[in-house]
């Protein structure tokens, strides 16, 4: 199935000349969950515009341990790298829910960058947000409950996708949360006994969006506020939730 380019918020946003000139060179690829596109330290080959599905950026520790920095969707791109000046990535980036994107060879990417215009404000635009999210999430690591934590990821990935569904392993959920396998399970479990979503190795379906958002912390709305200044450059795009 071929992928609609504009439903990526950043290719939408493009006039139709800058559009024009790209949508060629763009190569449709399918992330399969739990693929790695890039691990830190290493050369960024490609950016990558996803369609419907979703990045996790990941810090690795020495010893394995990891948590999610942030969470990368249709609103956005992965490798940002690219042009704001290094050939690398300083996290590690994770399929945490499977599906379709589009990348643009790294040469590519630095060349249009160069010349300015709609997609470089774009870009720049989309970093600001993105470093939004990651400087609330380490807030909200800090200061708020795992629960709440959950349930801000959980809503913001729901942000980033056409359903209400959540495809993924156990192993992610913990990976996003920083903390073991089994309290990731457990606190999974307590959000499904109260009926906002039904959880199932991995798989989560929202039941009640409106309990969730009831729940969480206002990293929420911090986030989703801020991603919102793309709206008025994005074109035929859909709103999000």
């Amino acid at each position: 199935m071929i992928a609609n380019p504009r439903s990526n918020y950043i290719l939408a946003g493009l006039p139709p000349d800058a559009y024009a000139r790209l949508l060629p060179r763009l190569e449709q690829v399918s992330l399969a969950l739990g693929e790695t596109v890039y691990t830190a330290d290493t050369e960024l080959r490609h950016m990558y515009f996803p369609i419907d599905c979703i990045v996790s950026l990941l810090a690795v520790m020495k010893d394995g341990v990891s948590a999610e920095i942030s969470v990368v969707g249709r609103e956005g791109i992965i490798g940002i790298g690219l042009f704001m000046g290094g050939t690398g990535a300083p996290n590690h980036a994770v399929v945490q829910n499977a599906g379709t994107a589009l990348r643009l060879k790294a040469e590519l990417v630095r060349a249009e960058f160069a010349k300015g215009g709609s997609l470089q404000l774009l870009l720049l635009r989309y970093t600001q947000a993105l470093m939004t999210q990651m400087a609330q999430t380490a807030a909200c690591n800090l200061h708020h409950s795992l629960e709440q934590q959950l349930c801000r990821w959980v809503l913001l990935s729901l942000d980033r996708l056409p359903t209400n569904e959540l495809a993924m392993t156990d192993q992610l959920v913990a990976n996003m949360l920083g903390t073991r396998l089994e309290y990731a399970l457990d606190l999974a479990t307590r959000l499904q006994f109260a009926r906002l979503i039904h959880y199932d190795h991995g798989s989560i379906t929202v039941l009640d969006r409106v309990g969730l958002e009831s729940l969480v912390c206002e990293c929420y709305d911090v986030v989703k506020t801020e991603y919102a200044r793309l709206q008025p450059l994005r074109g035929n795009a859909g709103t999000p939730r």
